[in-house]
């Protein structure tokens, strides 16, 4: 998984700072990010603070997990339905 360039604190920070009244081009070009990243930011991370956002990653990243395991599982079961079907 890509990493981002951004930290969670960075990404607080940056969303804080736009609550306080700090115009959207003026924090973007600070750290050189494009305004479609801070707005994305805020749609996904507003009202968060650091902690919430790192517990989302980390459910987000068990979710895959699961799927992943999931995905095994069943195509496991798969073939041993097939398997046995031939038996018989």
């Amino acid at each position: 998984m890509k990493n981002g360039r951004y930290s969670d604190a960075q990404i607080m920070a940056i969303l804080k700072q736009a609550e306080g009244g700090v115009p959207v081009s003026e924090l973007c070009r600070e750290p050189g990010m494009s305004s479609a990243s801070f707005y994305k930011w805020r749609a996904k991370f507003g009202g968060m603070d650091a902690s919430l956002i790192s517990e989302m990653k980390g459910m987000a990243e068990e979710n895959r997990r699961l799927k992943r395991m999931y995905a095994e599982m069943s195509m496991q079961n798969d073939l041993l339905k097939e398997a046995l079907g031939k038996k018989r």
